[in-house]
């Protein structure tokens, strides 16, 4: 008994711990009692262990555990690739050197992992290699950028090498900050923690870019420091840069180089005339790039051309012809001077807006632009236009062509606003219309008695103005107040009813104000109340909000009334009556019986239920009576029989348990006994005569509850003096007949003798037994009305009694099988089970019959047995084995031709005893389990 019992105590204690998830009475409130209970985050284990009761009972419910189960397991699979990839992410982290392809290669395969990349701590580790990867980025970008700052600078040296020494003189302080601030620039880019992740290239570039700029710088400032010198004194020499050298000469009164007769150079050696054609090839094709890129505009572009240039005049640049170091000379100067050449890039911009503005006419019919957009387009063309002119010198020869495009596509335009105009004027006919109809319609309904068709034609004239079209801001602004004139006479008769309509409704308000305040609260004044305004708000139309208001500040006292009212009502039904509550007690008895796993105390408590739910009150509590020194106490009971369960548990589970047969045990409650001592009865015992003494015993001092008086019942009689319709006189003898005549003459002489009691309706049937009035009530008496709480405790204790009687029945029939088998493998007959543990099924005499089977042994013949075990199973309507189902169809067709024998069913006992009495073995002992499982339980 003990597994029995805990089940039901592990489904209480987990009902209580998910806060009534298995008590609930609709699957609505369990799923909503398990989400409340999952709200406060329980144990996993816990989880588990409702998930597996719930499954069974509710799926719905139980569906909420498993998601949530699964969530966690998810979470905690989670955890453990967040942790793997945490770790990746600070070994990347921790690498001086980071490589761009493999922080991107992180994040790419931890979301193919599944990782959840947007919680802690792998969304920090995910921002900071963003940010790591930015900064390596934002550094190679300022690298190159560095670079090429080096490169502009070279080119303002050699730019200025160029023009007159004075001005080289003024820029040289501006230069000499500019390469300095330059290596400073140049120390916090390499000085920065990410300068090592950069690619390999970044570095060497960089350091060229300085060598070169100092290079450069140190020869211009040289050359400038000699050009002062030599301007200062006559004697001293003249620089190398050639421009500044002409301009000192023609200071000092000679003539420049170029003018000067030719000084006899000294003997250039002679180089390999291959190596000057190669040298020619090799600089006249960076010369030819430099120059396509200046022409087509880029600038980036011609910067990398003209580094590329110097780079091949550095190694060939000894081997160049003049002609050809001059255009080299032009094509760099050039190439540092595009950045500011504003004339090329205005007509670049112009040439643009005069293809747009020729693209406005050749757009196709589908998508050809309204007179409104060509507008705002055109003016944005012309604005750009106009910018394009500040900047540079007026092309004339685009502005015609743009200024014919604008004015072709300005037609359009022209279209648009010639229709425009004359919308407009139209709708401003319509208005000026409009105002002389309202006008003339309040004249005519200056007195209307119909309010709401007054206010349905005031909305539609509101419409009628709205959509009425549009025109210009300054007519609007003239008709506008036109309009508010003639629409404002028109509604002021209105406006009048509904102030004094609202003064009323006020008043109202307040005089149900005073009704709902009056402590009697009179239904026919608030009636009268509701229907004035009824009226009034059919009469006159108020504004939605206005109106809802009003109806809100005039039904609140009166609801109010009425919720104190009903809530009276409530408080008065929710005292718990004395009947509730005998039955709520009784119910709680029920339970803990039913925890007990003991039937005698179910059924007892039942019994006590049921006697509560017919109102009957419980006696009072029986004193204790002093125990015997040497024997059980004065009154006591004896105790219950091993197998006496059995007995009662072999009772078909569909029979409710009877007031009259409930048992009580020594191990009932205080509270069931103290409440319904009359319920306890003996308990069974194997001596029957014991049973009877205790039974009188008991019975004997016990006083007898009176009887509940039957109701009354109401005889129809009927107001004439026909025979048979008089109490003193007898019914006369019915003639025989068909239908119902024919089943009075059987009692008539004569005829057959009439054995069965009269029925009602029967001519000649007592008093009571007649129709209508005289027929005995259908329903027996049911006891007074229960509230809901009770009759919810109720019928769920009654359904978990039911239950666990089915439970205990079916583990006692379970037993009581294995027991018989035993014996019979054992061969020893006194463990075959009592009487009582058998059931009501088996007699004493069946009993008997197998014991002594037992006892004397493996005597039957083996044909017998097998002819037997056939019976049995067709007596309990169960399969028989394979091999067997041919002796099976003979034995049934053997019992065919002997009608006369009883049948299987009835013999069942005797068969079972004859299996007994042979030889056991497994096959047998299967087949006879597989019988008796069924025959029991009948």
């Amino acid at each position: 008994m003990t597994s029995t019992s805990t089940k039901p105590n592990d489904l209480q204690s987990l009902d209580t711990m998910t806060g009534g998830a298995f008590t609930a009475p609709t699957s609505g409130e369990r799923a909503q009692r398990v989400r409340d209970w999952l709200a406060g985050n329980p144990a996993p284990e816990q989880m588990q262990e409702v998930f597996k009761e719930l499954s069974g009972r509710d799926k719905g419910a139980a569906r909420l555990l498993r998601e949530k189960l699964d969530e966690l397991k998810r979470a905690k699979g989670q955890e453990a690739i967040a942790a793997e990839w945490a770790q990746k992410a600070e070994a990347l982290l921790a690498q001086p050197k980071l490589n761009i392809a493999d922080a991107l290669a992180w994040q790419r395969d931890a979301a193919k992992a599944g990782a959840p990349l947007s919680r802690e701590p792998l969304a920090g580790f995910k921002a900071r290699l963003a940010e790591r990867v930015k900064g390596i980025e934002d550094l190679q970008h300022r690298a190159q950028v560095h670079r090429e700052a080096a490169v502009l600078l070279a080119q303002r040296f050699e730019v200025l090498s160029t023009k007159s020494w004075r001005d080289a003189q003024a820029a040289e302080e501006a230069l000499r900050a500019d390469v300095a601030h330059w290596q400073q620039q140049a120390a916090e880019i390499t000085a920065d923690g990410n300068w090592n992740s950069l690619d390999a290239k970044f570095a060497p570039q960089l350091e060229s870019s300085k060598a070169q700029l100092l290079v450069v710088s140190d020869a211009f400032h040289q050359a400038l420091a000699q050009t002062i010198a030599a301007a200062e004194d006559a004697a001293a020499p003249l620089p190398p840069v050639p421009v500044w050298a002409d301009e000192l000469r023609v200071a000092r009164g000679g003539v420049a180089e170029a003018a000067a007769p030719a000084a006899p150079k000294p003997p250039v050696p002679k180089v390999d005339p291959e190596k000057r054609v190669a040298a020619q090839a090799a600089v006249e094709a960076a010369l030819a790039k430099l120059e396509k890129e200046t022409a087509e505009g880029h600038g980036k572009a011609s910067a990398g051309a003209a580094a590329a240039l110097r780079a091949v005049l550095k190694e060939h640049g000894k081997l160049v012809e003049p002609p050809l170091e001059a255009r080299v000379h032009a094509a760099l100067v050039a190439a540092g001077e595009l950045e500011g050449w504003q004339r090329w890039s205005a007509d670049k911009v112009r040439e643009e807006l005069v293809a747009k503005a020729e693209a406005l006419l050749k757009r196709p019919e589908g998508q050809a632009l309204g007179g409104r957009k060509m507008q705002e387009t055109l003016r944005t063309l012309r604005e750009q236009w106009k910018q394009a002119d500040q900047g540079g010198v007026p092309n004339h020869a685009l502005w015609k062509r743009f200024d014919e495009a604008c004015n072709e596509a300005h037609k359009v335009v022209e279209a648009w606003l010639e229709k425009v105009r004359a919308d407009a004027a139209e709708h401003r006919a319509q208005r000026l219309a409009l105002i002389e109809e309202v006008k003339a319609w309040a004249a005519e309904h200056a007195d209307a008695s119909d309010l709401k068709a007054h206010n349905r034609a005031l909305h539609q004239f509101a419409d009628r103005w709205r959509d009425a079209g549009h025109v210009g801001e300054k007519v609007f602004a003239e008709l506008q107040p036109q309009w508010n004139e003639a629409f404002g006479a028109a509604r002021a008769p209105f406006e009048a009813q509904q102030k004094a309509s609202i003064e009323r409704r006020q008043a109202m308000i307040a005089e149900a104000a005073e009704l709902g305040a009056s402590p009697m609260l009179r239904i026919d004044a608030v009636k009268a109340l509701q229907q004035r305004w009824q009226a009034e708000a059919q009469t006159v139309p108020l504004d939605r909000r206005q109106e809802q208001k009003l109806w809100d500040a005039f039904r609140a006292p009166i609801d109010e009334a009425f919720n104190r009212k009903s809530a009276e009502r409530e408080k008065a039904a929710a005292a718990v009556s004395e009947h509730d509550r005998n039955v709520l007690i009784a119910s709680k008895a029920l339970d803990a019986a039913n925890s007990t796993g003991d039937a005698q105390k179910i059924r007892a408590a039942v019994a006590q239920l049921e006697a509560a739910l017919r109102g009957e009150a419980p006696p009072p509590a029986a004193k204790p009576q002093p125990a015997a020194a040497d024997g059980p106490p004065v009154g006591a009971t004896e105790l219950t029989a091993p197998g006496q369960a059995a007995a009662e548990f072999g009772e078909s589970a569909e029979q409710a348990p009877a007031p009259g047969d409930a048992e009580a045990s020594p191990e009932v409650p205080a509270e069931i006994a103290a409440s319904a001592p009359d319920l306890v009865a003996p308990a069974d015992s194997a001596d029957p005569s014991a049973r009877t003494d205790a039974a009188e015993a008991e019975a004997s001092p016990a006083p007898a509850a009176p009887p509940k008086p039957a109701p009354k019942p109401v005889i129809a009689v009927r107001g004439d003096d026909r025979p048979g319709n008089k109490k003193a006189e007898a019914a006369p003898a019915g003639r025989s007949g068909k239908f119902g005549d024919r089943r009075d003459s059987r009692g008539a002489p004569g005829g057959r003798p009439n054995d069965r009691a009269p029925r009602a309706g029967d001519r000649g049937a007592p008093a009571g037994a007649g129709r209508f009035g005289d027929r005995p009530p259908r329903f027996e008496d049911r006891g007074p009305r229960l509230g809901d709480a009770a009759f919810r405790a109720q019928r769920e204790a009654l359904e978990r009694a039911d239950l666990a009687l089915r439970k205990l029945a079916a583990q006692a029939h379970g037993e009581a099988l294995t027991q018989v088998l035993g014996a019979w493998e054992q061969r020893d007959a006194s463990k075959l089970p009592s009487v009582q543990e058998l059931g009501r099924a088996v007699t004493p005499a069946v009993r008997g019959q197998w014991s002594q089977a037992l006892a004397a042994g493996p005597t039957a013949a083996a044909d017998d047995a097998a002819e037997a075990l056939l019976r049995l199973e067709m007596a309990a309507e169960v399969p028989t084995p394979a091999e067997q189902l041919d002796a099976r169809r003979a034995l049934q067709l053997k019992l065919l031709t002997k009608r006369g024998d009883p049948a299987p069913a009835q013999t069942w006992g005797q068969d079972a005893g004859k299996v007994l009495a042979a030889a056991h073995d497994a096959a047998s002992a299967r087949r006879l389990q597989n019988a008796l499982k069924a025959l029991l339980r009948k």
